[in-house]
């Protein structure tokens, strides 16, 4: 009985493991030795780096032994209720955790204890050499025993090699496959443990002790389970680097759009007030975060400039905003980037708590107008605010605006009343709705009116009556501030929202209804306007699916597709001819000609190697010309803008049941979360030609060269999917968006001449 139970057991350790559990036993083994032979004739200080080096490893076995247990009971408990029992699988893995943590303490000290070992042989070779300690049995060994010095050097390799491998090896003793197999839930519940223990650890060393509380159900655990369930691609065999392979083949086979004749060109008052207010938006980032981006080296020098520290006299003549520091600092910063004077600076909120927004308010009264600046994200709350990105339903006093304003087209009233419920995204919804009753009170009486500090400024015989009222905000702080702007319209009819790189946070219907006083600008390929659920699990299904269409994809590719995915593909870098590099999104005309461009080596062909129409939709693959037999993946050609293969090799395949779960973008069920979109007018702003294209590292420093952009007025569903491109993250910064809005502006300018 003892056996079988035994033989499971075993199987569950990793190579990793046994060979470290071997190794480390063969160091104490070796140590007692020589210790235990010299300790008669050899003075206890030398003898000190072999018995600590010894010791060391037989603590790590003690440690692994302990730490394997932890595993196993956190694995087992999360076997037995991954959906209940949250205290119970906490305590198991924080006990597990602690474990790993002193394992790690133990690596250090062995890994410096073999460096100290191989400087204190050495030091005193040259004293074996002159004859000192010549009583000494370790002494006599290394100079005139040949066993011996084969015994003292094969102990000191075992000894460097232990020390080594181990910093490379993990804390994990058994394998977590050998538990959960193919269960979904069991992944899930297992990576919503390792995302809550780590983000609650993260947020303790950013000063947020607070969250380090064990509650269930609290705004960390939500945004973990989220994580957890997004990496539920592990119950299908997945591995992290494979699916990072398939993004890298999903960012091959990136492409332009040959015709830009079917869109419309975004209007040209919306573009030059975008940019004329663009600068309010970046200034909310009062934070180093932008520091870090725009100086790398001496951002906090640049920082506290922003902040006036250099400055402390100017203290009294700077606003007072809620949350600010002794000196006024972000007060200063604002001004200081927007180039005004402190009396336009009316109120402002900078100290935060969850699903809470930074924001400023500006009087400008030269322009007539009152700017509402929201910042994005920039702190841990921030994040938090992000995360929690499930749909909740919008109720009728969030879409105020809208059932209100009698400046809403009936239609378009009757298509919101008429389809509740409708949804947005959890956290900037109660974020929008935190500034709400920031900003402009309570609950509005139509007839009364409202009593807000807004009110105070645009009422009636206020000092700001009649003036526009402009919200703006760049990334989070532009879905925040779409989302306000849809409950104030129907008292501000002068209002409208300039949002830059927002998040989808309302569902179609709404995003379409507040199109005359929204205006989302998208920057080429930037993630944030297509972050959702949705186009997360179909850009996770797409790389999966990439991967999984040959079974026998080698290592080495996976590990030549994962370096390729910090460069821009060749088909971009070699290309002579530059055509008007929108994407597909517009038009959907993609042809299999689009395809046959070559890859380094690699090529994209039709399966049957013969010609294909226009519109026809076949199966393509990325053929290695150098071996037939190396892998192929294919990959369908009328289903890559949305990234979903429809079909799958076996009925049984984990990965087959792993798509069965994945929403499509073009067919959804019931059962799939609902689509966010962004709100309002896209003007989506893509270069016009590109030049000379750099690895990832350097588009980190320099702004990709464009000599033009274009903007159009863009189609909501074009942003459902994410495009994996070098450029989606940089894409986002807020000093790219500014460039592609002053190019669009010049090239208008000078085709006007």
């Amino acid at each position: 009985m003892a056996i079988r139970v035994c033989k499971p057991s075993l199987k569950k350790l990793r190579w990793a493991t046994i060979i470290l559990g071997t190794s480390n036993m063969v160091v104490v083994l070796l140590g007692v030795l020589l210790v235990i032979l010299a300790h008669s004739s050899c003075d206890f200080q030398y003898l000190v780096p072999f018995v600590a080096v010894s010791v060391g490893s037989g603590f790590r076995l003690v440690v692994m032994v302990q730490c394997g247990l932890a595993q196993y009971a956190t694995a087992q408990a999360i076997l037995d209720s991954p959906s209940s029992a949250i205290v119970d699988r906490r305590r198991r893995y924080k006990t597990w955790i602690r474990w790993s943590r002193f394992a790690l303490v133990i690596t250090v000290l062995q890994f410096v204890g073999a460096i100290y070992l191989v400087f204190h042989v050495a030091k005193h070779k040259s004293q074996f050499d002159d004859g000192k300690f010549k009583d000494c049995f370790l002494g006599m060994i290394s100079n005139r025993s040949s066993w011996g010095q084969k015994l003292l050097v094969f102990f000191m390799i075992m000894v460097c090699f232990v020390g080594l491998v181990q910093c490379f090896t993990g804390p994990d003793i058994l394998k977590w496959r050998s538990f959960y197999a193919t269960q979904d839930n069991a992944w899930k519940a297992h990576y919503r443990e390792v995302f809550d223990n780590g983000m609650r650890e993260a947020l303790c060393c950013l000063g947020r002790g607070k969250y380090l509380s064990m509650s269930e159900e609290d705004e960390i655990y939500s945004v973990a389970r989220l994580l957890g369930d997004l990496v539920a691609y592990r119950a299908s065999g997945t591995g992290h680097l494979e699916l990072l392979a398939g993004l890298a083949l999903l960012q091959r086979h990136s492409h332009s759009l040959k015709s830009l004749d079917d869109v419309i060109e975004a209007p040209e008052e919306r573009i030059q007030e975008a940019a004329a207010l663009h600068k309010f938006a970046v200034a909310a980032y009062t934070g180093p975060l932008l520091d870090i981006g725009r100086n790398p080296l001496f951002f906090p020098c640049a920082w506290l400039y922003r902040q006036g520290i250099l400055t402390p006299w100017t203290r009294n003549r700077r606003p007072i905003i809620d949350g600010d520091n002794w000196w006024r600092g972000h007060a200063a910063a604002f001004l200081k980037y927007v180039n005004l004077t402190p009396e336009v600076l009316r109120h402002g909120r900078v100290n935060q708590a969850k699903c809470e927004a930074a924001y400023f308010i500006v009087v400008l009264h030269h322009l007539r107008s009152v700017v509402i600046a929201i910042r994005g994200t920039e702190t841990a709350e921030d994040l938090i605010t992000d995360g929690l990105c499930k749909e909740c339903a919008l109720s009728a006093d969030d879409l105020d605006g809208l059932m209100n304003s009698s400046d809403i087209d009936p239609v378009v009233k009757c298509s919101v009343d008429s389809s509740f419920p409708h949804y947005g995204h959890s956290g900037i919804v109660e974020a929008a709705q935190d500034l709400f009753m920031q900003i402009d009170g309570t609950a509005f009486d139509h007839d009364a009116g409202s009593s807000g500090y807004l009110s105070s400024l645009l009422g009636a015989r206020c000092e700001c009556d009649g003036y526009n009222v402009r919200i703006v905000g760049h990334s989070l702080g532009g879905s925040i501030g779409a989302l306000l702007g849809i409950k104030l319209y129907s008292r501000y009819p002068n209002l409208h929202v300039y949002a830059y790189g927002p998040l989808p946070c309302v569902d179609s219907v709404v995003a379409n209804a507040c199109s005359d006083f929204v205006t989302s600008t998208v920057c080429n390929n930037e993630f944030s306007a297509r972050l959702s659920i949705g186009s997360i699990l179909r850009l996770r299904a797409a790389a999966i699916t990439a991967l999984s269409q040959d079974n026998k994809t080698e290592t080495a590719m996976i590990f030549q597709l994962a370096r390729r995915f910090l460069y821009l593909s060749n088909y971009q870098r070699n290309r002579t001819e530059v055509k008007d590099p929108a994407s597909d999104f517009y038009s959907g005309a993609i042809t299999a000609e689009d395809f046959n461009y070559p890859i380094n080596g690699s090529q994209i062909q039709n399966q049957n190697d013969s010609p294909v129409s226009e519109g026809q939709h076949q199966g393509f693959s990325l053929w290695n010309e150098a071996d037939n037999n190396d892998s192929v993946i294919e990959i369908d050609d009328g289903e890559f803008t949305n990234s979903i293969a429809t079909t799958v090799n076996t009925r049984d395949d984990p990965i087959s049941q792993f798509m069965e779960t994945v929403p499509r973008s073009e067919n959804g069920s019931a059962g799939d979360p609902p689509e966010l979109y962004l709100p309002g007018l896209i003007i989506h702003m893509v270069p016009h030609q590109r030049g000379s294209h750099t690895s990832l590292w350097k588009c980190c420093t320099v702004l990709e060269k464009a000599q033009s952009y274009k903007a159009y007025i863009a189609n909501r569903e074009s942003f459902k999917d994410i495009i994996v491109s070098p450029s989606m993250f940089l894409d986002h910064l807020p000093w790219r968006c500014h460039y592609a809005i002053q190019k669009v502006l010049e090239a208008r300018g000078a085709q006007a001449i």
